[in-house]
């Protein structure tokens, strides 16, 4: 006779030892994550947040040879470069979600230049790689000058490589057009570096909207929205970035909706996500849909 008291409607012991034998069972796999172009300040700062939050189960970073990795749970996915992106060979393992960003490696950093890092014309081909590679959701960091972008495109499709993005079939489609810092004029020649001097007087006209965004708030911004994004093909506009650079640092946690003191990032995403989906509220150009009907 068992000495274990249970109610009628309890599990036996027998039964509980053969669920603890099965934990995948009881919790979905998490997905896998692939970045290209994890280099400069902004791809350390992105791919550290997006580690760190806990949701991907593993992580690969394209690169020109291995290496060893500091990150637990990051990887080296070797590029097929020099080939071209058509002819590589896809992952062992198919990743749910793909990052494209196109910052410059820090050459006085070693492990950054075997960083593979795509060029702004390789987007659409490497958008169908990571396709064939079973990337459902693609985020993509689509660097601008400050102050030059025209207002046309803040917030729809800029050009034809994009446009060939939102038509390939991804679940989820990310645009975020972020403006770039200006690059440092040591190496330049006498007359580039008068001219950027005498050019520099224009930054002061450039809106507070449009600078560029912390590279931490950036990260906290594309974290916060992967993890509320709807399915469609969405662009953050430069403004969005601006006020997403001035939320407070609550996050997911400390802070509750609607409390005093600046808005958390989540509630700067979740207004945003809001009115894309609200004509009267903003342009149809802010979510276009990745699958027409």
């Amino acid at each position: 006779m068992s000495l274990i008291p249970h109610s009628p409607g309890a599990a036996s012991p027998l039964q509980a030892m053969k669920a603890s034998l099965h934990p995948a069972a009881v919790s979905a796999a998490k997905p896998r994550l692939l970045v290209a172009g994890a280099t400069g300040v902004l791809g350390n700062e992105v791919l550290r947040r997006l580690v760190g939050s806990g949701r991907y189960a593993h992580t690969e970073v394209l690169a020109t040879e291995a290496m060893a990795t500091s990150l637990s749970g990051v990887g080296i996915a070797l590029a097929g470069a020099p080939a071209p992106i058509e002819a590589w060979a896809v992952r062992p393992l198919p990743a749910h979600t793909g990052l494209i960003m196109f910052e410059p490696p820090r050459l006085y950093y070693g492990r950054e230049r075997t960083l593979w890092t795509p060029t702004p014309a390789q987007m659409p081909e490497l958008a169908r790689w990571l396709q064939r590679c079973g990337v459902q959701t693609l985020v993509v960091v689509v660097p601008h000058a400050s102050g030059r972008l025209p207002d046309a495109l803040k917030r729809g499709l800029a050009d034809l490589d994009e446009h060939a993005v939102a038509a390939m079939g991804f679940e989820r489609v990310l645009l975020v057009r972020s403006a770039r810092k200006e690059q440092a004029a040591s190496g330049k020649n006498l007359f580039e570096r008068t001219a950027a001097w005498m050019l520099s007087v224009l930054k002061f006209m450039i809106p507070a909207a449009e600078q560029p965004v912390r590279p931490a708030k950036l990260a906290e911004f594309i974290d916060t929205a992967l993890a509320m994004l709807p399915v469609g093909t969405h662009v953050a506009a430069p403004e969005l970035l601006w006020q997403a650079n001035q939320s407070t640092a609550a996050g997911w946690g400390g802070q509750r909706d609607g409390a005093i003191g600046g808005n958390t990032m989540r509630q700067v995403v979740l207004a945003w996500l809001a009115a894309t989906h609200n004509p009267e509220q903003n342009s149809p150009t802010d979510a276009v849909p990745a699958r027409p009907d």
